[in-house]
């Protein structure tokens, strides 16, 4: 049987002109998110044919490390900064690991 392990899939598209100050703020939250309990993997990615796209692929041991990463300093700071940095919403899903 597997544990409940559940991946997220986080999705940024920046406001014209913003692409390298969202990169750094995203890139500031790897660390201290790759050192939380439950954290197995937290991986940043930029789409190389529209630079203005992030996408940050997590990989967590349950729903609720999960549910404490959210609530972190690191990502109450990102979430401040949301509105001037990005063009819309996060979009993040989450899937349940089943094989």
């Amino acid at each position: 049987m597997l544990q409940e392990k559940l991946t997220v899939a986080a999705q940024f598209k920046t406001k014209k002109g913003k692409e390298e100050q969202a990169r750094q703020v995203l890139m500031s939250l790897i660390a201290p998110t790759r050192a939380e309990k439950g954290c197995i993997d937290y991986v940043l990615h930029q789409d190389p044919k529209d630079p203005t796209r992030f996408l940050f692929y997590e990989n967590w041991t349950s729903q609720a490390a999960l549910d404490q990463h959210m609530k972190t300093p690191h990502l109450q700071k990102l979430a401040a900064q949301a509105e001037e940095l990005f063009d819309g919403p996060i979009a993040v899903s989450t899937w349940k690991i089943i094989g």
